[in-house]
């Protein structure tokens, strides 16, 4: 079987979160917490991937930043390291 050619990626929700917060220049987790109305641990069990990003988070996100849908979807795969493959 040959390898498909279509550019694997990782689930990373922390580059998604660090762009929220950079482009609303808020501080931290805690502050991007209390802008998209959840309890500051949500944040940090979306970050070290225990909890996936929801709808009802990713929708919360796109109305807080003004971010696409689809730029926050693309934010959360990052490209796989070829050595990862």
């Amino acid at each position: 079987m040959s390898k498909p050619t279509v550019d694997m990626a990782v689930y990373n929700p922390a580059k998604v979160l660090d762009a929220i917060i950079a482009k609303l220049k808020l501080k931290n987790d805690a502050a991007l917490s209390r802008v998209l109305e959840v309890a500051p641990p949500v944040i940090s069990k979306i970050r070290h991937k225990s909890l996936p990003i929801g709808a009802t988070i990713l929708l919360r996100m796109h109305e807080a930043s003004a971010i696409s849908i689809r730029e926050l979807r693309a934010l959360m795969a990052s490209p796989m390291e070829p050595s990862q493959a």
